[in-house]
């Protein structure tokens, strides 16, 4: 699309409605990709010289149970790695979200993979975003299936502090 200049987007509340969206250089603020493996990215870099853009690259501990479609972590940490290497780690945001727990995932499953991914990915990136999975009624079948724990306020906040005393480390 960046080759043809535009992008058409479709209202998702309204099919009927379409917007002409310009993608030329002059027009665009700033690309922002969330993904959880930019793999496919690495080879087409040089097609966004031109345009602001960062990565939210989304890398976490779950599981193929939870992530079937995900690659494994390892690879996941070394395409980590080249991206930042390539485009600079102020481009390159690393989120462990969403913070889910259950019977298998508890706290310290999180808090030791949290620690394991900061000391790997810590040299690549300068900022780490955590959040919590919310319910909202197209995953609540998931909630009753994986048996995902309703975490209260003071939880979360427990979590956060504890996952924010491992990234100062």
């Amino acid at each position: 699309r960046l080759k043809a200049g535009y992008v058409i987007t479709i209202n998702p509340y309204n099919q009927h409605i379409a917007h002409r969206v310009s993608l030329k250089p002059e027009d665009v603020t700033c690309f922002v990709f969330w993904t959880k493996n930019p793999t496919p990215f690495l080879k087409r870099l040089d097609e966004l010289k031109g345009y602001q853009y960062y990565f939210q690259f989304t890398l976490n501990a779950y599981g193929t149970d939870l992530e079937p479609f995900v690659p494994n972590k390892n690879q996941l940490v070394q395409t980590f790695k080249i991206l930042s290497n390539v485009i600079g780690k102020e481009k390159v945001i690393w989120r462990y979200d969403p913070i889910l727990i259950n019977d298998y995932y508890t706290k310290e499953y999180h808090y030791y993979w949290f620690d394991k991914l900061c000391a790997k990915l810590s040299p690549f990136t300068n900022k780490c975003i955590i959040s919590f999975i919310d319910v909202y009624k197209k995953i609540e079948n998931n909630f009753k299936k994986y048996h995902i724990n309703n975490l209260s306020e003071e939880e979360m906040i427990d979590i956060a502090k504890t996952f924010q005393d491992i990234a100062h480390k």
